[in-house]
C-alpha cells in the first residue's frame, strides 16, 4: 500500500476540520479528492505533505509514519499546488537543479527527464527566465517538470488543471497515466469531475471534514441508488444530501 490515513482528526487550529477521514491510494492508482469548498480537501492535503500535524489518526506511506519518520516520509512524495510556488531570484534551470538536489537525483538521469517535460510543455529555450517573466499556467508547468522529474512514490496533485491550456491539460494526463504505469500512486484533488470521471480509478468525496463517500464510479452510482447518472450528477446529490443531514 502506497499511502494510508487512518482516523485522521485535524485542522489548523483546536477546532478540528477534519473528522476521522480515512482513505487510501494503491500504487498505479489515481484517486480523485472532491468535494464543495471548505470540505476539507486542501486540510487533508496539507496533512498528508506534512505542513499540518495531526490532532490524532496515523498517516502512512509505504509503511513509513509521518509522525515517526517525517524524512523518510517526504522524500517519496512529489506535489504540485494548486498556487504556483517559485523562487523570485532563481531561473527554471535553478529550479530544476534545486529539486534534483532535494530529492538526491542523479543529475545526469534527472536532466534526461527534465529535457523530455520541458520539452513536452514548451519550456525547453526558457531555461533562463525568471518567474517574473512566466504566466500563470507558465509556472504551472514549471511545478509540473519539477514533480514529475523525481523517483517520487506519491503525487499529490491540487486543482491542477486551473490555468492551463488544452494542451498542457491532455499531456499532463498522459504524464499521470505513464507514472500509474510505473507503480507511483496519485492523488488529485479537482472541481473538474468530467476529467475526474475518465482518469480517476476510485473517488472520495468530502462533506465537512468527514468522508461522505468513497468508492469507483459504479459504486458510487449504487450508493446514490442513480445507475446511470454521471459523477458530477452523482456528487451533486450526495454534497447536497450531505449539507440537510
Amino acid at each position: 500500500m502506497a499511502l494510508e490515513i487512518k482516523n485522521l482528526v485535524g485542522g489548523y487550529s483546536q477546532l478540528p476540520v477534519l473528522k476521522d477521514v480515512s482513505l487510501d491510494v494503491q500504487p498505479g492508482e489515481l484517486v480523485g479528492l472532491i468535494g464543495l469548498n471548505g470540505a476539507g480537501k486542501s486540510t487533508t492535503i496539507n496533512h498528508v505533505i506534512g505542513i499540518l500535524r495531526p490532532f490524532s489518526g496515523k498517516i502512512m506511506l509505504n509503511g513509513i509514519s509521518i509522525q515517526d519518520e517525517p524524512e523518510k516520509y517526504k522524500q517519496q512524495i512529489a506535489y504540485v499546488p494548486e498556487t504556483p510556488i517559485l523562487y523570485d531570484e532563481l531561473t527554471l534551470k535553478e529550479h530544476l537543479e534545486l529539486t534534483m538536489d532535494a530529492y538526491g537525483l542523479d543529475h545526469d538521469q534527472a536532466w534526461q527527464r527534465a529535457h523530455r517535460l520541458l520539452k513536452l510543455f514548451r519550456l525547453d529555450n526558457k531555461l533562463d527566465w525568471f518567474p517574473a517573466n512566466f504566466s500563470k499556467g507558465m509556472k504551472q508547468k514549471v511545478m509540473i517538470c519539477c514533480a514529475f522529474m523525481t523517483d517520487a512514490k506519491l503525487l499529490i496533485v491540487d486543482e491542477p488543471f486551473y490555468g492551463l491550456d488544452p494542451l498542457a491539460v491532455h499531456d499532463l494526463l498522459g504524464l499521470i497515466e505513464k507514472k500509474k504505469e510505473a507503480g507511483v500512486a496519485v492523488l488529485m484533488s479537482t472541481h473538474v469531475l468530467d476529467t475526474a470521471q475518465r482518469y480517476c480509478d476510485r473517488f472520495v468525496l468530502l462533506a465537512d471534514g468527514k468522508v461522505r463517500a468513497r468508492g469507483t464510479l459504479d459504486e458510487l452510482r449504487k450508493l446514490a441508488d442513480r445507475p446511470d447518472e454521471s459523477l458530477d450528477e452523482i456528487y451533486l446529490h450526495l454534497a447536497r444530501d450531505g449539507q440537510n443531514e
